[in-house]
């Protein structure tokens, strides 16, 4: 479970880095970062810094895509965090 939970900090925190690249980039018109890597890690591990890369930046949050992939990303680390803490 420990590991879990590492694992998701370090992803988050990453995303959120990532998300903001993109948005500094996206300003100066210079080389982006993937959309598919953004949703990527949003949901394998790091959709707590995506979403927070959302709501604090502002970023990608008219695509209603990047809400559904960071949500669904969310809830299944959810579930899999409680079922590894249950056991």
């Amino acid at each position: 479970m420990k590991y879990l939970l590492i694992f998701y900090a370090v992803m988050s925190a990453v995303a959120l880095i990532a998300y903001t690249v993109d948005k500094i980039k996206a300003k100066r018109r210079a080389w982006r970062v993937p959309e598919a890597t953004l949703l990527g890690m949003g949901f394998l591990g790091g959709s707590v810094g995506a979403l927070l890369g959302m709501f604090l930046i502002r970023h990608k949050t008219k695509h209603w895509y990047f809400w559904t992939v960071n949500f669904l990303g969310l809830a299944w680390q959810a579930a899999a965090a409680y079922f590894l803490y249950t056991k």
